[in-house]
């Protein structure tokens, strides 16, 4: 079954072929400046009932007036069988459209990264008649863009950082640096950067990352249309931030992120099953200063007791 996390691995780049031209370039490999691409169908099936289909297909067009298809393949394990698929895919799409194709495996897991790199030697022993070399983009050669500089001039690429390196240390700081970057972009292109908050979430699937994705697009980009922020915000928060979106008030967003982030602080220790006392419920709601309820929303996502919350703080729970 194809799984959303599968299907975000190749959208990133047949949304932006250049993630792959960059990454490519990252890694030695000096591929020409992209000028445009086009989709191309991506299914191979012959008039007969076997079904070939390939995740992503696009016709490259470069600064060179040099022309490639570039084909996508998302691969989340190993899979013995698919060096046979993929030599075959490349033998038909070259047969049939006669432009050289370039296979990009794009992997979550580093073993399975390592494998998919081949190359894979498809003949006797005594002599391959065809040798399979994909281009693997992994964890080991994806960049980490983990600061909102970073994260603003690649928001495509730091997607995928974000995808492939969803079990590293750097999760945390490459989604909020990306979080940042895409509050900017919303200002410029708000359908933009909405996909690109839905394609992030998809591409990090289930489980404590997809959560904490959820948590900060919820505090830096409630004022989205998203159905990762509708069910997280509430009436009261909403006005503050379009009154402070409609009226140009700074000060009204402000108001706005601090009552949003003290909710999300709220709504994730009560889901972590974190017990709440009145005075340390009182003394987040009434915070008002955002970079302390930032502090506290970091160790919210670690924190065992409210205690832990409000660790090397001034004051005690019941102060503002």
């Amino acid at each position: 079954m194809v799984s959303s996390p599968h299907e975000a691995m190749h959208r990133i780049i047949q949304q932006d072929p250049g993630v792959f031209v960059r990454v490519a370039r990252a890694n030695g490999i000096p591929f020409a400046d992209i000028v445009t691409s086009k989709e191309m169908p991506t299914d191979l099936t012959e008039n007969h009932p076997l079904e070939r289909r390939v995740d992503s297909l696009l016709r490259i067009y470069t600064s060179d007036s040099e022309s490639y298809l570039l084909a996508v393949e998302a691969q989340r394990k190993k899979d013995e069988d698919k060096a046979a698929s993929w030599a075959y895919y490349l033998s038909y799409l070259y047969s049939k459209y006669r432009i050289p194709p370039v296979l990009v495996v794009v992997c979550e897991d580093r073993a399975t990264a390592e494998w998919a790199a081949g190359p894979f030697d498809i003949g006797p022993e005594e002599w391959s008649a065809l040798t399979l070399r994909p281009i693997v983009l992994g964890p080991d050669n994806v960049p980490v863009f983990t600061t909102p500089e970073q994260a603003a001039r690649d928001i495509p690429m730091t997607v995928l950082s974000a995808i492939l390196h969803h079990r590293d240390p750097e999760i945390r700081a490459i989604l909020k640096a990306l979080v940042l970057a895409l509050r900017d972009l919303q200002d410029r292109d708000e359908s933009a950067a909405e996909h690109f908050v839905e394609l992030t979430a998809q591409g990090l699937g289930k489980g404590p990352y997809a959560d904490l994705w959820r948590e900060l697009v919820a505090i830096d980009t409630s004022f989205f249309v998203s159905p990762l922020s509708e069910g997280i915000r509430e009436e009261g928060r909403i006005e503050g931030r379009e009154e402070g979106r409609e009226e140009g008030r700074e000060e009204g967003r402000e108001e706005g992120r601090a009552e949003a982030t003290a909710e999300a602080i709220l709504h994730l220790l009560t889901r972590r099953g974190i017990a709440l006392p009145t005075p340390a419920r009182d003394r987040i709601t009434s915070c008002t200063d955002l970079p302390t309820l930032d502090r506290w929303f970091d160790r919210a996502i670690t924190a065992t007791t409210a205690d832990d919350v409000f660790a090397g703080d001034a004051g005690d729970p019941g102060d503002s």
